[in-house]
């Protein structure tokens, strides 16, 4: 696959639907063409211990963000026509559908590829299939882990190497 966006969600709290930021890696050609990331203003907004002590985010960095909405709309143009491409795709693929729901927004139904699925069956001999192990086997050193522009890049590269 030469030709994908990359996409990394982190959530302020359980609920799928509270993404508090986006990091997305646009890929063509087998090269990165741009990137884009937002704090988002999470649904429902509180954060709790556990997610604030994964990303470093908390409710006062993401108090004054942009809604979802909004920030889809910048990133809609970015990504048509593309395939999305995550690490742990059930997650991102339904934290993406919940705050879809939660805004009332009509899904699309994007074509959505796992590189951890993939990790497991191509990689096996690895420790442990998480993102910051799959790159370093994929010659990518994911420093920043859980920033979702960084969690982002990781996937990016890892997708190109094993899809």
């Amino acid at each position: 696959m030469k030709d994908y966006a990359a996409i990394d969600f982190e959530t302020a709290n359980n609920e799928r639907s509270s993404v508090c930021s986006v990091g997305i890696v646009i890929v063509r050609n087998g090269e990165i063409v741009d990137t884009f990331y937002s704090l988002i203003h999470p649904e429902p907004n509180y954060y709790n211990y556990w997610c604030s002590q994964v990303h470093g985010l908390t409710r006062e960095d993401t108090e004054e963000a942009p809604v979802f909405p909004k920030i889809w709309a910048q990133i809609e143009p970015l990504i048509e026509g593309l395939p999305l491409v995550a690490h742990n795709k059930p997650f991102d693929e339904s934290c993406l559908k919940a705050v879809f729901r939660v805004y009332q927004m009509d899904y699309p139904d994007y074509e959505f590829y796992d590189t951890l699925c993939v990790s497991r069956r191509v990689l096996p001999h690895l420790e442990n299939h998480q993102l910051h192990t799959v790159a370093a086997a994929c010659g990518y050193q994911l420093e920043n882990h859980h920033h979702a522009l960084a969690d982002a890049e990781a996937c990016a590269w890892i997708a190109r190497e094993i899809l």
